[in-house]
């Protein structure tokens, strides 16, 4: 069996969580004895068995791939709709699907909705999207898959600390992970917070923003920028009071199962994927734009802390190569 992994934007001009998921999904299936490459776009003669594309493909593309015989599965993260209130996801699916009724395929080609009932296989890091795929775009229940992302050696064989005063978020400084609002939160709870990523751009007005707050603040926003040291993390995972990640806007949170894999205590946003991926063994704060009120959840989470019970250790990348092999495998065997 060879995989052939493509992405829809290039690694130079994001950083984040997906780049790290494909990476360590790569690492994870190659130990599993799967051999995987990344498409070569430029190279006629590279061969594979399937075409395992993370992002929405276009149409044509998972066309083409089918026409040389290569299987199609698709990863895309629904973030965005995943975190939309009730009423608009009712109102995309009105949408939606009236359009592919009533509009000539040509103007909702770019959407790409077909591709989702066009792949041999869908798969999903959560329950949660899974749904979705099936009830917003009609995907074949049978082709839908939950994969989960896993974690690293390093964070599951951790060893225990004595934990310190500080509640740690690991996050890219951008809007949607609302660092900026859980610093102003953690100055007006007077809560230490120590966040650790780093913004997009050294420009970005977003993380401008949030330097100028940790600054004025050093007692209760702690920022050094990123770290790359894996064991580091760990450590600093374990010495932690908690966890926290206030984004609204969310797919499956690998810093979040990182924590949890170092039993740190969790406080996330209050959204469907944090609730059927940890259910009762977090704590969650409704996504708000008030300080006080995200500084009132802030201050409960940090006074607790120390009583709440570790949340369940996550699956380690090894586990998770094996299960997406099985899928593979599934997919070769089945014929549309």
């Amino acid at each position: 069996m060879k995989v052939l992994f493509d992405h829809m934007a290039p690694y130079q001009l994001m950083h984040g969580g997906f780049s790290i998921q494909i990476e360590q999904t790569k690492a994870a299936l190659e130990q599993a004895g799967v051999e995987v490459q990344y498409l070569r776009w430029w190279d006629a003669n590279q061969l594979g068995d399937i075409l395992h594309y993370f992002g929405p493909p276009r149409l044509e593309l998972v066309q083409f791939a089918q026409l040389k015989g290569i299987k199609v599965v698709m990863t895309h993260l629904l973030t965005g709709l995943g975190s939309r209130t009730t009423w608009r996801r009712n109102l995309q699916w009105c949408v939606t699907h009236a359009s592919q009724k009533f509009l000539p395929p040509i103007a909702t080609r770019p959407f790409g909705w077909r591709a989702f009932r066009t792949v041999d296989a869908c798969v999903s890091l959560t329950p949660w999207e899974a749904h979705l795929m099936q009830s917003m775009f009609s995907v074949d229940p049978a082709r839908a898959h939950v994969v989960a992302n896993g974690v690293e050696e390093v964070f599951l064989k951790s060893q225990p600390a004595q934990r310190g005063p500080w509640l740690v978020c690991t996050a890219t400084v951008t809007e949607r992970k609302r660092v900026v609002e859980l610093a102003a939160a953690a100055v007006a709870a007077q809560v230490p917070v120590w966040v650790i990523g780093k913004p997009y751009s050294d420009t970005d007005p977003y993380g401008q923003k949030f330097l100028a707050l940790a600054r004025q603040n050093p007692q209760f926003v702690r920022y050094e920028g990123p770290i790359s040291d894996r064991a580091r993390l760990a450590v600093i995972y374990r010495e932690a009071r908690g966890f926290v990640l206030l984004s609204n806007m969310e797919s499956l949170s690998l810093s979040a199962l990182e924590a949890a894999a170092c039993a740190t205590p969790l406080l996330l946003s209050d959204q469907p994927w944090a609730r059927t991926v940890f259910r009762e063994h977090a704590t969650y704060c409704p996504v708000s734009s008030s300080v006080s009120r995200n500084a009132q959840a802030l201050k409960a989470f940090y006074a607790a802390a120390p009583q709440i019970p570790a949340p369940p250790k996550p699956q380690s990348w090894r586990e998770i190569g094996l299960e997406l092999k099985k899928v593979y495998e599934t997919v070769l065997k089945t014929s549309r």
